[in-house]
C-alpha cells in the first residue's frame, strides 16, 4: 500500500464472523473451513486480495496462504495455493455492515453454521451474513489516501482534521472501537467522532461506521450510506455527500510508533530546540522535546527520531547529535530498564551522559546518576493492550482481567514519576464510560481492576510494538494457562509482552 513515505500501511487482515457469533475458520488438515471458534486467534484471520483487472472481484486468503473456493455444486474449501475462477468472490455490503459473499462464477452465496458451510444460496437470509472484525491493533495514525496528510486533534476547534504532515503527538492517536459490527473513531481525549465532523463525550449510534476494504484502503460509512472525507481547506473530518467512495474517501492506517519526553537527571528536558546537539536544557514539553522510538525487529535497538525526521547519532568525542538521516549502527541504542528511570548505550558501549551544561555525550563507562533518564510515553494517555491469546478485558463476573478476549476495553495512562496509574475507561460491557477504577495486584498476585487508589506500574518497551509491565513486587505482568491477568513473572517472555 502507497503512503506519503513516513511509515508503512498496516497490513489489514481480519475475521469474518456469521450469525451464530462464530468465526470463519481455515483448517490445516485438509485444508477444510468452519465457523465455529468464539475468538479469533490465527486460525480466523484472513486477507482480502482485489482482481488487478476486475477491482470489484475480491479474493479471500487465509492464514496458510491458500485461497478460499466454492464450487458449481456449492463446496468450499480452501485448499488452492494459487487463485482459479472458483476463488472470485463479490461483496454485498449491508447497511448494518455485514458482507454477503457472492461467488462470482456461481452466483451463490456463502454462508452457513458450523461444519456446514456451503455457497449454494440464491438469496441473502442471516445465514449468508458475515460481520468484519479488523485483526490489527486498533490504535494507529489515520493518513487521507487523496490528500496524503494525517489525521490529528484540533482541540481548540473540537473536531478532527486532515491537515498533519507528519504524525506527531497524541493528538495523531486514533483509536478504533469495535461495536456491534461497526466501528467508531476515538480521539486521545476520548471523544468519539460523530458523522457530522462533531467530537461527543459520550457514544452515540450516529458516532459509528461501517467498515469497507476498497483496493486495500479503508471507507467509513455513516448510517445514511454517506462516508467520511476531509472537508474544507483544514480537511475536517467529517461525512460528505458521495454515497460511492472515491479517492477522497479513502484512508491508510499506519503504525502509531512510541513517542516519548526525556527528562535527565538535571530535571530538565531533552531537546533539539537549540540546534543538531542534542541537550538536556528544555523545561518545556513540546515537539522539539518529544522523540519517537522505533524499536529495531533483530537487535532491540532503539532509534530516536525528532519532528523534522532526522535520528540521534553517535559522533566523534561521543557527542549525540541529530543529523542521521538513515537506519546505521551510530543511531542505534541499546535501552537498559532500571525501574522508574533508563540508561541508554550507544554503539561505542559507552553509556550516555548529560554534561554540566545539558549536552548529551556517550562517555560513561558505568551507570551513575548522570546516564540516568526518565521516559514519558506521550501518545498512548489510552491504552489498549493485546497479548499472544487476545485482548485484555475486564472479566465477566469479577474484579480480574482477562488477556484472551476478541473484544477489547481501553485503560487510561498516568505517568507519576517514572511509573504509570492505570485505570478503566471504556468498559466493553459499559460503551458510555467506565467505572475510572484503578489497576492492581493483590496478595495472591492476581491483577484487579477495582482499586480506589492508583498504584505503580512500570512500562519497559522491549521488543517493536510491544512493551512489558512490571508491578511494585518487582514482577511482571503476563496471562496464565486460564487466561488471567497476573503479576507474578521473573522475566520477560512471549506471554509478558503486549502489544500497545
Amino acid at each position: 500500500m502507497a503512503t506519503n513515505g513516513i511509515s508503512k500501511a498496516l497490513k489489514l487482515q481480519f475475521g469474518l464472523i456469521n450469525h451464530d457469533n462464530r468465526y470463519l475458520t481455515a483448517e490445516s488438515f485438509g485444508f477444510k473451513v468452519n465457523a465455529s471458534s468464539s475468538s479469533m486467534k490465527k486460525k480466523q484471520l484472513w486477507t482480502l486480495e482485489q482482481d488487478k483487472r476486475d477491482g470489484q472481484v475480491v479474493l479471500l486468503r487465509s492464514h496458510l496462504g491458500r485461497y478460499l473456493s466454492a464450487d458449481k455444486d456449492g463446496r468450499v474449501n480452501c485448499a488452492a495455493e494459487a487463485p482459479n475462477s472458483d476463488c472470485r468472490f463479490l461483496i454485498a455490503a449491508q447497511l448494518d455492515g455485514r458482507w454477503a459473499l457472492l461467488s462470482e462464477p456461481h452466483q451463490r452465496y456463502f454462508g452457513g453454521s458450523e461444519d456446514f458451510l456451503s455457497c449454494f444460496a440464491q438469496a441473502i437470509g442471516e445465514a449468508e451474513l458475515w460481520a468484519i472484525h479488523l485483526a490489527l491493533h486498533p490504535q494507529a495514525n489515520l493518513l487521507s489516501v487523496a490528500r496524503k496528510r494525517y489525521a490529528r486533534l484540533s482541540a481548540t476547534a473540537g473536531e478532527i482534521t486532515m491537515d498533519s504532515d507528519i504524525p506527531w503527538g497524541v493528538d495523531s492517536l486514533i483509536t478504533l472501537v469495535y461495536t456491534d459490527g461497526k466501528y467508531c473513531l476515538k480521539t486521545c481525549d476520548n471523544r468519539f467522532l460523530s458523522s457530522e465532523g462533531i467530537l461527543l463525550k459520550e457514544y452515540e449510534p450516529h458516532a459509528s461506521f461501517t467498515l469497507e476494504l476498497r483496493l486495500g484502503k479503508l471507507a467509513f460509512k455513516n448510517i445514511k450510506g454517506m462516508y467520511l472525507a476531509p472537508v474544507g481547506p483544514a480537511g475536517t473530518l467529517k461525512s460528505g455527500r458521495c454515497t460511492k467512495p472515491g479517492k477522497h474517501e479513502l484512508f491508510d492506517l499506519e503504525e502509531s510508533h512510541p513517542q516519548v519526553v526525556i527528562q535527565a537527571a538535571n530535571k530538565r528536558y531533552v531537546s533539539i530546540r537549540q540546534g543538531v546537539n542534542i541537550s538536556a536544557n528544555q523545561d518545556m514539553e513540546t515537539d522539539l522535546e518529544t522523540f519517537q522510538m522505533e524499536i529495531d525487529k533483530e537487535t532491540r535497538k532503539c532509534m530516536f527520531k525528532t519532528n523534522e525526521g532526522s535520528y540521534w547519532t553517535l559522533v566523534s568525542h561521543g557527542g549525540i547529535q541529530s543529523t542521521a538521516t538513515d537506519i546505521e549502527a551510530n543511531a542505534m541504542f541499546h535501552i537498559e530498564w532500571l525501574g522508574r528511570a533508563v540508561a541508554l548505550k550507544a554503539s561505542n558501549r559507552k553509556y550516555i551522559s548529560t554534561k554540566g551544561n545539558g549536552q548529551l555525550a556517550a562517555v560513561g563507562d558505568t551507570v551513575g546518576d548522570s546516564e540516568l533518564f526518565q521516559l514519558k510515553l506521550i501518545n498512548r494517555p489510552i491504552l489498549i493492550l493485546r497479548g499472544e491469546n487476545g485482548f485484555v478485558c475486564h472479566h465477566r463476573s469479577s474484579n480480574t482481567l482477562d488477556v484472551n478476549r476478541t473484544a477489547y476495553d481501553i485503560f487510561s495512562l498516568l505517568f507519576s514519576d517514572g511509573a504509570y496509574h492505570i485505570k478503566t475507561i471504556y468498559h466493553l460491557a459499559s460503551p458510555a464510560g467506565g467505572d475510572g477504577k484503578f489497576w492492581y495486584v493483590s496478595s495472591s498476585d492476581l491483577v484487579c481492576s477495582d482499586g480506589d487508589e492508583p498504584e505503580d506500574f512500570t512500562l519497559q518497551l522491549q521488543e517493536h510494538g510491544r512493551l512489558a509491565i512490571r508491578g511494585n513486587n518487582g514482577l511482571y505482568l503476563h496471562g496464565d494457562n486460564d487466561g488471567t491477568l497476573k503479576c507474578d513473572a521473573a522475566c520477560v517472555d512471549s506471554a509478558s509482552l503486549w502489544e500497545y
